[in-house]
């Protein structure tokens, strides 16, 4: 716990004061509370750490997506110019020229939106047009679209795992798919983060005890650590032992491979995956999700994913400017030599601050030191003109607190030497420690 600023809240079944340092050591205190109890509680966290000045969630961006944005500062109740080292926007698509102007004709021509399903009066010209254009990108047969990147993971487990299946994951995948195997309740094991060795065991092991098909989920970029998984080598061990390839590649798509396909193009493995998932929120700017694969399973989805059957389609704007962004990977293929040559400047100038994986993609993750306080340290950063995110629990374990920067290609280096120079300042500052 902070030495100079212990966290404390009143419980709500004494008069009590306890010290409360993060949120788990909250969940954990109050576990036992009904939830008429538990909530006004946990408000009175939420404002402990708001009247601290140690909250850095739900900052109210007031421009355009970019390199600079201006936030409103709640702290100092004034407008603030910051450097956004925490958005997705890997290829600079949220305020492109050329998507507003595609979505400016969507909107005049199908107006705001439809009010309804994909598969009932949902399904528009535009969203065949980008499904087709997202299995070429995905070089796929088909495709199908939903209104979140959440939403298809979900939709893809609950459609296709049954009692006789089995699912193996790697221990680093996204909430998502946990939420999806948990509605499903289909048998899971997982395995050690990109760790071969671990994979093929339990490979072996599983390819003879499960009845029917042996789901095997990996992620192309790591989100919270910004790692590749090895699909040369892992695709082959699950083909070995009859394994269906998952791959969620929401951080790879537009950012690697050749065409900009992904990260199982820039492994070579484009032809072998199963069924890819892909989101519209990183490299597009926007929201959505979609699937990719065979046409038989993908027309099979449509009527048993219920996060597809069940939420509206997606607004013609939004396709729109997806089916811009997928012109913008295939015309300009430098974008993504720029954005991967401004994360190499950076991870190189971030190394000294603990970088947790070898970033390959535009994430960096740097390990919070044990002795630093991650929310007196990025109110720090935010106090220097730095957004970026501070990554604490449920997100991540208790104990492995980080840093998560995106890089994109609108950043430039004097960008990136702020950063680390902030940085610096940050690990040096007695001001930040617990």
């Amino acid at each position: 716990m902070a030495n100079t600023d212990p966290k404390r809240v009143t419980t709500a079944t004494s008069n009590t004061v306890e010290e409360t340092p993060n949120l788990h050591t909250f969940l954990t205190a109050n576990k036992s509370l009904k939830n008429r109890e538990y909530i006004p509680l946990f408000s009175k966290f939420i404002n402990y750490l708001k009247g601290q000045h140690i909250y850095t969630y739900c900052r109210k961006v007031l421009t355009p997506q970019s390199r600079e944005v201006t936030i409103w500062d709640a702290n100092t109740a004034e407008n603030r110019k910051m450097i956004m080292f925490a958005s997705n926007n890997y290829l600079g698509m949220a305020n492109s020229p050329y998507m507003k102007k595609k979505v400016t004709e969507a909107m005049d021509k199908y107006g705001a939106g439809l009010a309804g399903p994909p598969l009932l009066n949902g399904y528009t010209s535009l969203m065949s047009e980008l499904e087709e254009r997202l299995a070429r990108l995905k070089h796929q047969e088909a495709a199908m679209i939903f209104s979140s990147g959440y939403g298809a993971n979900l939709g893809m487990l609950v459609a296709l795992a049954q009692e006789n299946d089995h699912i193996l994951y790697d221990e680093l995948s996204h909430a998502s798919l946990f939420d999806g195997m948990r509605m499903t309740q289909v048998p899971a094991t997982k395995f050690a983060h990109n760790d071969l060795v671990d994979l093929e065991a339990k490979l072996a092991q599983l390819s003879k005890t499960t009845k029917d098909t042996l789901f095997v989920a990996v992620e192309g970029v790591y989100s919270m650590d910004g790692d590749l998984a090895p699909l040369d080598k892992i695709v082959p061990l699950v083909k070995k032992y009859g394994g269906f390839i998952l791959l969620d590649d929401a951080h790879g798509t537009g950012v690697l491979g050749k065409s900009g396909s992904g990260t199982a193009e820039h492994f070579g493995v484009e032809k072998q995956i199963d069924l890819s998932m892909g989101t519209f929120s990183k490299s597009f700017a926007m929201t959505g999700g979609f699937l990719a694969g065979p046409k038989e399973l993908i027309d099979y989805m449509r009527f048993f994913a219920r996060s597809y059957m069940f939420s509206a389609a997606l607004t013609p704007v939004t396709l729109a400017a997806v089916l811009a962004g997928i012109d913008v990977i295939e015309r300009e293929p430098a974008l993504r030599d720029v954005l991967l040559d401004n994360a190499r400047y950076a991870i190189k100038k971030l190394q000294p601050f603990g970088v947790i994986s070898k970033p390959e993609a535009a994430i960096i993750a740097l390990k919070v030191p044990d002795w630093m306080d991650v929310r007196k340290a990025n109110q720090f950063i935010h106090e220097q003109g730095i957004f970026l995110n501070s990554i604490e629990y449920p997100a991540v374990p208790e104990g492995e607190e980080r840093f998560r920067i995106s890089i994109t290609v609108e950043h430039t280096r004097a960008d990136i030497d702020k950063l680390a120079e902030v940085l610096r300042l940050a690990w040096d500052s007695p001001i930040v420690k617990k």
